[in-house]
């Protein structure tokens, strides 16, 4: 079972790959239902706007983060896949914080925090474990 799992040290690959079953899960969940979407764009103007084409969207962008940060996990010493996947949770942060703060079709709450952190966390963790995984 460990030759499946990233052979570098730390934790940031393990979480890359935590984060990815997370998305591929999320991706399922989107292309079989218009729930997730629902519970999460809940803002004062998003009335109507989730709809079964905006969860498939959703779910697509999602699966391609996936494998994107699946790759990082197991090619964290690669600078532009490292690169690549930090562009994936700076992406998902900026979506979060328009739709919550400039479209208004999220509210910061139970739904919309774990993914907020997550994105917002790992993006952190990323650019402090820079020098320790791509520039040694």
């Amino acid at each position: 079972m460990n030759s499946l799992l990233p052979q570098h040290s730390g934790g940031l690959p393990y979480w890359l790959l935590l984060t990815s079953a997370a998305s591929l899960f999320n991706t399922i969940v989107c292309f079989t239902s218009n729930e997730l979407g629902r519970r999460l764009y809940q803002g004062p103007t998003a009335t109507d706007q989730s709809t079964p084409l905006s969860a498939r969207l959703f779910g697509t962008w999602t699966f391609l983060a996936c494998v994107i940060r699946t790759y990082a996990a197991y090619q964290i010493e690669s600078k532009d896949i490292f690169v690549i996947a930090l562009w994936t949770y700076a992406i998902a942060l900026t979506h979060f914080c328009t739709e919550c703060w400039v479209y208004r079709t999220m509210k910061m709450g139970k739904e919309l925090l774990p993914s907020f952190a997550i994105a917002l966390g790992t993006m952190l963790w990323m650019l402090v474990q820079w020098e320790y995984y791509v520039a040694k």
